[in-house]
């Protein structure tokens, strides 16, 4: 028996467009509940002066383009806290 419940991804498109466009604030991660990671990412930022932000960027892309399946699967259930 296949269980067809739909997944849960609501936080999907929002994490991707804060990772885009204001991720070099971690704030995809806060909103995600990965508080140590959204730290880290300030930390890094400031450290190198700006250029860490690329990774909040590519995290919003990639979090946008999973499928709500893979995100869920990845970010929600596993809580993977990097790309």
């Amino acid at each position: 028996m296949e269980n067809n419940q739909p997944y849960k991804s609501e936080k999907k498109l929002v994490a991707g467009i804060l990772g885009i466009v204001i991720g070099s604030l971690g704030i995809h991660k806060f909103y995600l509940g990965y508080k140590k990671e959204g730290i880290i990412q300030i930390i890094l930022t400031l450290i190198t002066f700006g250029f860490a932000g690329i990774i909040g960027f590519i995290e919003g892309i990639i979090y946008i383009i999973k499928t709500d399946k893979e995100f869920d699967q990845t970010y929600v259930e596993n809580k993977k806290g990097w790309f």
